[in-house]
């Protein structure tokens, strides 16, 4: 099973739905897509799932197609989930600007995910990588950073 995510924003992003559809693959595709409206023969789309419904679909897929968004990126990761991402883009009133693109190039220089970041690219292409991609563990940092936070706090509370 494939899950595509397109997370909660108000703007449509049904260009990633139009690739996904195109792109032949065979197996079970689920759509969570948020306030994207789009009709499909080929996906199961649902317009918002539950976070403990995510989360299982997520740990059923064999791989994760996203938006550029942080949590939508980062939650498959730390469940060692092979990410494609695709960020929303200003010109096409997918997002207010293209900070997602900055996003995806950090993961992908990271050797964490794999990205479709040109219009130009062959998405099957993409799709046909994923299945041998070996993707960097992704480490949190977010237990030091709190640590880190609680120490600077408490200074000024003794």
């Amino acid at each position: 099973m494939i899950l595509v995510t397109l997370g909660t924003q108000l703007q449509s992003f049904d260009r990633l739905l139009r690739y996904v559809e195109r792109s032949g693959i065979e197996d079970e595709i689920i759509v969570q897509a948020g306030h994207t409206k789009y009709n499909s023969n080929v996906m199961r789309i649902f317009d918002f799932i539950s976070y403990d419904e995510m989360n299982a679909l997520i740990d059923r897929a064999n791989f994760v197609i996203t938006h550029g968004g942080t949590g939508s990126i980062l939650t498959p990761l730390k469940k060692g989930k092979k990410v494609i991402a695709c960020p929303r883009l200003k010109k096409y009133g997918e997002h207010v600007d293209d900070h997602q693109t900055e996003i995806v190039a950090a993961f992908v220089q990271r050797g964490h995910i794999l990205a479709l970041e040109t219009e130009d690219e062959d998405f099957s292409e993409v799709i046909s990588r994923v299945r041998h991609f070996q993707p960097k563990t992704f480490i949190s940092n977010t237990e030091y950073f709190i640590y880190k936070l609680r120490k600077e706090i408490n200074q000024y509370l003794v």
